[in-house]
């Protein structure tokens, strides 16, 4: 059973295989735009970060090569990540699990814990 993980664009499943979970991203992404239960205004971050990457203004020029391209990727991943944190939880886990399922892998995504859960531990100062 593998659980939910997250990295720079958000939540995924690990599936072990660089490609998969890229795939598996871009796959969520998609299905979460198609998604009417996505409010109107998360579904324009992307497209908000697609216009900079397009736009003739730039926070570092692409003259300075490495750091022009660099900026414009790191925005392209913020919207992405944005997008995705400001998505329905409950509707991106099951994007999630579905896609999973549909894949190589199979995989139990791990239910929303409650507030009122307890977690129980000890604490030794020495």
């Amino acid at each position: 059973m593998a659980e939910e993980k997250r990295n720079l664009l958000g939540p995924y499943i690990p599936t072990g295989n660089l490609v998969q979970e890229i795939v598996q991203q871009g796959k969520l992404t998609w299905n979460l735009l198609m998604d009417a239960r996505v409010p109107l205004l998360t579904k324009i971050i992307p497209f908000a970060a697609l216009a900079y990457l397009i736009s003739p203004v730039d926070v570092l020029p692409d003259i300075f090569l490495g750091l022009g391209q660099l900026d414009d990727i790191a925005i392209v991943l913020m919207g992405l990540r944005l997008f995705l944190e400001f998505s329905p939880a409950d509707v991106v886990r099951e994007h999630l699990r579905r896609i999973a399922s549909q894949g190589h892998w199979s995989v139990d995504v791990p239910e929303d814990k409650g507030k009122d859960d307890v977690i129980d531990g000890q604490f030794r100062a020495e």
